[in-house]
């Protein structure tokens, strides 16, 4: 069986007017081009099919979003069921709807995204459902792919790769897919990760902290904490000067390198989600 709905195989695009800006050579993995407008797609075709193949009931998640709209719509796919649990107000009207048109199940607590976590947990334990957020393996091995992706694009390794950091499960991804040629990280999370604007990385506590830790240790990267200006003064420069509109957490990328000071280096910017997944974020 292969589940796919065409996920992957996403543009790298050049990004001249902000190269010549910032004194350095940037890319821009344009991760809003999969099927449900968020680089969630590559890992969760991979984490249902193998649910389905596991003869499992159905699939569950928490989620800022993305992660619902995408297990709902691969979910429908296979003819799973699937339950979302959110936090309550917490996540972008578009993602709902996207969730509500495939015909998740949806269920919002009062709480945080770690609460919402911890329920998604309890659900697959005592429902019998498969938990498809990033603490599954299948979903990292099916992120890493988008690494290998920018290695066949460029022809080789990047100096710097810059990914928003929200749960963390992306960076891990992406060093699984460069292996041995682990470029240097740059990680742009939000200053207020619990109220921030930018909702897909409206994440307190993530659940990768420590293998993020190691990756940035490995390649001597950092992250930076970032300003609800800077970030939306980044999300303007990419639909501005560039013209690719992206969700305003997708923008973190683009902010920490901003930020970083980087010069005269070839950077891939990971923008992970579409424009239309957030637009009542849009300042």
């Amino acid at each position: 069986m292969r589940l796919t709905l065409g996920e992957g195989s996403t543009p790298l695009l050049s990004a001249p007017r902000l190269s010549k800006r910032l004194g350095l050579e940037l890319w821009v993995k344009w991760e809003g081009a999969n099927p449900t407008g968020s680089f969630k797609d590559r890992g969760m075709a991979l984490a249902v099919l193998r649910a389905v193949e596991r003869g499992a009931a159905g699939v569950v998640c928490a989620s800022t979003g993305n992660t619902a709209a995408s297990a709902a719509a691969y979910a429908a796919r296979a003819g799973l069921r699937a339950v979302v649990v959110t936090s309550g107000g917490a996540v972008a009207r578009s993602k709902l709807a996207q969730v509500h048109a495939a015909g998740a199940e949806l269920r919002e607590i009062d709480g945080s995204f770690t609460d919402a976590h911890l329920e998604a947990r309890r659900l697959a334990d005592e429902e019998g459902l498969v938990n498809v957020n990033s603490i599954n393996p299948d979903r990292i091995e099916g992120q890493s792919g988008a690494a290998r992706e920018v290695l066949e694009q460029l022809g080789s390794a990047p100096d710097v790769v810059a990914l928003p950091f929200g749960g963390g499960g992306n960076t891990v991804a992406y060093a699984q897919g460069f292996g041995e040629l682990l470029p240097r990280f740059v990680l742009g999370e939000a200053a207020r990760r619990r109220d921030t604007f930018a909702s897909a990385i409206r994440i307190a506590e993530p659940v990768h902290r420590e293998e993020v830790a190691r990756v940035l240790e490995r390649s001597a990267g950092e992250v930076i904490s970032l300003s609800e200006e800077r970030l939306a003064s980044a999300w303007r420069a990419l639909a501005r000067e560039e013209g690719i509109f992206c969700e305003p957490a997708s923008a973190a990328a683009l902010a920490a390198v901003e930020t970083a000071g980087l010069r005269d280096v070839r950077v891939v910017c990971v923008v992970t989600g579409h424009g239309l997944k957030d637009p009542d974020a849009v300042p």
